[in-house]
């Protein structure tokens, strides 16, 4: 096993080029120096090592963030290490596991459905603060119905299939997800990783930041990511956005894939390949194009995010996640390089899908993956 570390190197020594890294630490500053965003956190790393994280605004260099989607990798990896355990498989049927959920159609769903938003139930209602109790999500389970077949179309599954994903690894490993995080994952790699924080450990959260004006004069979409702004909401661990780290913890876990034995390296490659390559429907992030998805991750620049992130320079094997407002969590096994970047600083809508905030997802991403260098 092997302990990751905060501890910076010299760029070089692991093939950065130190400008080029320069570059995309001047470019994310500029976004807290010009007043777009209240604070921002930043990571790079490769070869195991940390070659940079940077902090900008009025923040403590190690606060943690909510990530919203921007934390699906780390839900992703919990999957990962189960299926590494060999706790179920991708061809299992959920309901051979969990059969509460074998009901209405759904004992066609497999595992790998539910990790690649092909299991033809995107928006089964669960919502705070039902989802805090396990027998109330059970009971959900057996009354949500398939709006088309399985493995049919794609669509973003919001919410429910992460519980899904929780409910598994929590019926085959015996333990709840979060004790499962700690002590398979973050506890051996030293890693600062969490799922729903309870209420008296968000100290070290930044809180969320409107960009819109204060927040009694601006209209707050009560629905979208300010949802999780409440204290009680983000500690009942919805599992695909109450991710909450810090930049440099998150690029680690994504190093962690390639350089420790916690995951078996057959399961990161058939992670994070093309499993589905569709057009996006349904209610949620609809855009009709074609997206690549890999097991619970997008994979390749565009890949289904805005604007293209993590950017053309990245390869077509990157994986990862972008995030309300404008966060990225992004690894690209070509170059070994590992990529987040995390804000508090969040419009009214909840998603910044402005010109500048378009802008900071694909500059961004494409400065991060060209610091390979040459």
């Amino acid at each position: 096993m092997t302990m990751m570390t905060r501890t910076i190197v010299d760029p070089s020594r692991v093939g950065i080029d130190p400008e080029r890294l320069a570059l995309l630490v001047r470019r994310a500053r500029l976004e807290v120096e010009s007043g777009r965003l209240p604070s921002c956190q930043m990571a790079l790393a490769r070869g195991g090592r940390l070659v940079a994280f940077e902090s900008a605004g009025d923040v403590a260099p190690d606060q943690r963030y909510v990530l919203q989607s921007a934390g699906r990798p780390l839900l992703a990896t919990i999957a990962w290490k189960a299926l590494s355990d060999e706790l179920f498989t991708l061809d299992d049927p959920v309901a051979r596991i969990v059969p509460e959920f074998g009901t209405n159609g759904k004992q066609a769903v497999t595992v790998r459905h539910v990790m690649t938003h092909t299991g033809g139930f995107p928006m089964a209602p669960l919502g705070y603060p039902r989802h805090a109790d396990r027998d109330e999500r059970l009971a959900a389970f057996a009354k949500w119905r398939l709006d088309w077949a399985p493995g049919s179309k794609l669509a973003f599954h919001v919410t429910s299939s992460a519980w899904v994903i929780r409910e598994l690894v929590e019926r085959t490993s015996g333990m709840e997800i979060r004790a499962f995080l700690k002590e398979r994952i973050a506890g051996p790699l030293g890693l600062s990783l969490d799922l729903g924080p309870p209420v008296e450990a968000q100290g070290d959260v930044a809180p969320y930041v409107c960009t819109d004006g204060p927040t009694e004069e601006v209209e707050i979409d009560p629905w979208g990511p300010w949802y999780l702004s409440q204290p009680e909401v983000l500690a009942a661990g919805e599992p695909s956005h109450t991710a909450v780290s810090s930049a440099a913890d998150m690029a680690l876990l994504l190093q962690a894939l390639y350089t420790t034995d916690v995951w078996r390296p057959e399961i990161v490659a058939e992670a994070t390949r093309v499993q589905v390559d569709l057009p996006m429907s349904g209610d949620f992030g609809a855009t009709g194009q074609r997206t690549r998805m890999g097991l619970f991750v997008l994979v390749g620049p565009g890949g289904g995010a805005p604007a293209g992130a993590p950017g053309p320079t990245a390869s077509l094997s990157t994986f990862g996640h972008h995030g309300a407002p404008t966060q990225m969590t992004f690894h690209d096994p070509e170059t070994g390089i590992s990529f987040a970047f995390y804000t508090n600083g969040y419009p009214g809508a909840g998603y910044d899908r402005s010109r500048a905030g378009l802008s900071q997802l694909a500059v961004l991403g494409a400065l991060a993956f060209d610091c390979e260098a040459r």
